[in-house]
């Protein structure tokens, strides 16, 4: 296949095509690799607990990574950056001769910090589980692991649906803010218009 060709096949793909996603399935995704299945992890607050304590259960859970060849990290920043309109208001200010300009964009400036300080927690953290493909894990594994990571210290769920469309879409698109994700493009265009029909 030429690079044209290429082009062209990579154009017709579908979006689960191109991330590589056959299907979701009920707590991850179906891959060419096999399945994935993702746990949900929230430590505790950090800032008032002993250190003592924050180093156990790091070490807990580092042990259980190690221990664990299916079981993988991973770490998304569910944050909107806006360093790059810090950066543009830093560069405004610099040359800006207005006085009341130059305050609006002080004030632009501090409400981006604000918002930022604010999210600085907005963090997510997952454990990612590849079962071996050829013999996929029922209920009572998923629950045993679960059981596994809470010993460790840390609040855990198994991932729904809409939290697997959540960390693709942070993953892929940045987007932290989707709350309810559709199945389809224009879903919920379609539903309206079909509610439209029914009540008019």
């Amino acid at each position: 296949m030429n690079r044209k060709q290429k082009k062209e096949a990579r154009q017709r793909a579908s979006t689960r095509q191109l991330m590589g996603v056959r299907e979701l399935t009920e707590h991850g995704a179906s891959t060419p690799d096999g399945e994935f299945i993702f746990y949900l992890i929230r430590p505790d607050n950090l800032s008032v607990m002993p250190e003592e304590s924050i180093r156990n259960r790091v070490l807990s859970l580092t042990n259980l990574l190690r221990s664990s060849a299916e079981l993988t990290m991973v770490a998304l920043d569910s944050r909107e950056s806006f360093q790059q309109n810090k950066d543009y208001y830093q560069r405004r200010m610099e040359h800006e001769n207005l006085p009341a300009v130059l305050e609006l964009l002080r004030r632009d400036s501090a409400h981006l910090d604000a918002i930022q300080t604010g999210a600085a927690s907005s963090r997510e953290f997952a454990l990612l589980v590849r079962p071996d493909s050829k013999l996929p894990m029922d209920h009572n594994q998923l629950a045993q692991m679960e059981k596994r990571i809470h010993g460790c210290g840390f609040t855990v769920r198994l991932a729904g649906r809409q939290d697997i469309k959540r960390i693709l879409a942070v993953y892929y698109q940045q987007d932290a803010f989707t709350e309810d994700f559709k199945n389809h493009d224009g879903e919920g265009m379609v539903t309206e218009h079909e509610d439209t029909e029914e009540n008019g």
